[in-house]
This record gives structure tokens, C-alpha cells and sequence, in this order.
């Protein structure tokens, strides 16, 4: 919060996305991940079956996701590059099982037109894209369809390898982008209501970029759409703490807590549980929500 206790002035803060309603003002929105990849950076591939990735956005709703997050291709340079037609089916069969399962929030983590237009179809409600809306035609799909956009930064996007980005100042520069991609975004027909920013830790950027993002944060959520931030088990965290991929959850609650004080409202993660509690404490110190079970004993 910029201030200290200002918060942003949120675009549409009280907002339908999908089958759910959310109110930026006073909630934080938990996003679970889950890829249909062989090679995600935490996973490793354990949800790369049908059923095992269809189980995992079950459970993370059960445990108290609002949104789930399906992607069929990593975001890494260091993977094959695949089809079109076989992304669509690591993510479009998934989004149709857990669309029939539940009322939360799916979003497809693509960058391609014709994968996004394939999960609508069966049922996501926004698309996710971490290269800004830069492929030709993914912009007009959502536009079209009334789907949701979360804009990214990155400087190569999805599979492109960028060796030792640099910045003058990365959260002016990623603050610029943003800004010209929703600009874009705009022109191209997208509602402002169904416009969420992402800076984009990790990607493209080194640790020190990431927490120069973070210590800043207040300076991207101030463009005023509902921001995203996706710290969850990142380098930027391992390298920052001195952890492993499977010892950073303690460090990716505090990265986010921080977040969420600068302004963040949706919170992209892997550990649901663990984050779905560090968030109500979070929200009722700022007194956005009341206890669940208080004590009537004043004694």
C-alpha cells in the first residue's frame, strides 16, 4: 500500500468472473495451479495424467481455491515446443471435467489464439497469458468471447530463452508495458472489467528484479486494474532464502503477505491450504472480514 495504508484505486473492484463474484477492495482471490506439463518447474509432471491433473483442481477447490489455473505448456525455454492441436488436448478435456465439478473461477494459461478459444469452449472463464496479448488474434478472441484477460510482462514470452535481462529500472519498465498492453487491450474491444495485470516475477528477471517488483509493488497496482502476482515457489524465493524448490513455502507466504499489503488481489500458488489461511489472517488484520469463530467470553 502505497503510504503505508493506501490502498489502490481498483478498475471494477466488485467483479463477476465466471460463476463468482469477488470484491478487490476487500478480498484476495487464490488461484491454484495446476499444469498438464511433463516438465513444470515444481511439479515435475505428477499432474500431467488426465485424471491426476482433474483431481488436483478438485482438491485445491475443496481446500479453498477460488480459481484454478490449467496450463499445457510451461513458460520455460527449456522444453520442446509442441502443436497447437496437442496443447488443446492436454487443456481442454481438463477444463471440461472440472467445469462440470465445480463453480470456481478456470483460467487457461496460454498464449495461443486457438488454445484459448478450444478452453473456452469447454467451459474457462479467462484467459491467462504470459506474453501480454503480443500473439496475433488472442486479443480478438477475448474480446469476442467476454472471456477475461490476466496481461503478463515478459520480454520473450512462453519457450523463448532471453539470456541475462537486464533493466534501467524494471518496475518502470514493466509498469510501461503493462500499461501499453491494457492500452492495446482496450482498442482491441476487451472490457476494462475483464482486465487483470501480472509483472511477472521470475520471468525474464532475476531474483533482484523480482524483488525490486515486490518492494514495489504499489507503483504496478496503482495502474488500477486488479493485480496478480504469481511468486509462488519461484527462484526468486529459493535463491533469496537459500531453499530448495520443495522448501519455499514458508518464504512464498511471506513474499505474498507482502504482496498483498502492496496491493496485490490475486495470489497464483501451489500450496492452497497453507495460503488460503495466511490470507484470512491477512484480510482480517486489515479488517476486511471478522474472525470465523471468536470466543464469546469477554472475561
Amino acid at each position: 500500500m502505497s503510504g503505508g495504508n493506501i490502498p489502490p484505486e481498483i478498475i471494477s473492484p466488485v467483479r463477476r468472473i465466471g460463476r463468482r463474484e469477488f470484491d478487490f477492495e476487500h478480498q484476495v482471490a487464490i488461484m491454484a495451479i495446476v499444469n498438464r506439463t511433463p516438465n513444470s518447474f515444481h511439479d515435475q509432471g505428477r499432474t500431467y495424467e488426465l485424471d491426476r491433473a482433474v483431481a488436483a483442481c478438485v482438491r485445491a477447490v475443496e481446500e479453498g481455491a477460488d480459481w484454478v489455473d490449467i496450463g499445457g505448456f510451461a513458460f520455460s525455454a527449456a522444453q520442446a515446443a509442441i502443436g497447437v492441436e496437442e496443447e488443446i488436448e492436454r487443456v481442454a478435456p481438463v477444463v471440461a471435467e472440472v467445469r462440470a465439478a465445480t463453480d470456481a473461477v478456470i483460467s487457461v494459461d496460454t498464449h495461443r489464439p486457438e488454445v484459448a478459444r478450444a478452453a473456452l469452449e469447454a467451459g474457462a472463464d479467462v484467459i491467462n497469458d504470459t506474453n501480454g496479448l503480443r500473439e496475433p488474434g488472442l486479443a480478438e478472441v477475448a474480446a469476442e468471447t467476454g472471456a477475461g484477460v490476466v496481461v503478463t510482462h515478459s520480454l520473450g514470452g512462453p519457450g523463448k530463452r532471453v539470456f541475462r535481462p537486464s533493466y534501467t529500472d524494471v518496475v518502470s519498465e514493466v509498469g510501461g508495458f503493462l500499461r501499453e498492453r491494457v492500452e492495446f487491450a482496450l482498442k482491441a474491444g476487451i472490457a476494462p472489467d475483464r482486465i487483470i495485470i501480472d509483472p511477472g516475477h521470475d520471468l525474464n528477471k532475476n531474483t533482484f528484479h523480482s524483488l525490486e517488483l515486490t518492494r514495489r509493488l504499489e507503483e504496478i497496482t496503482a495502474i488500477g486494474y486488479p493485480t496478480l502476482v504469481a511468486l509462488s515457489n519461484k527462484d526468486f524465493i529459493g535463491e533469496t532464502i537459500d531453499r530448495p524448490q520443495g522448501e519455499r513455502k514458508e518464504g512464498t507466504i511471506a513474499a505474498n503477505v507482502v504482496a498483498i499489503l502492496k496491493g496485490a488481489r490475486i495470489l497464483r500458488v501451489h500450496d492452497v491450504a497453507a495460503t488460503v489461511a495466511s490470507v484470512r489472517m491477512t484480510e482480517a488484520v486489515l479488517g476486511w472480514r471478522g474472525p470465523v469463530a471468536p470466543s464469546h467470553n469477554l472475561a
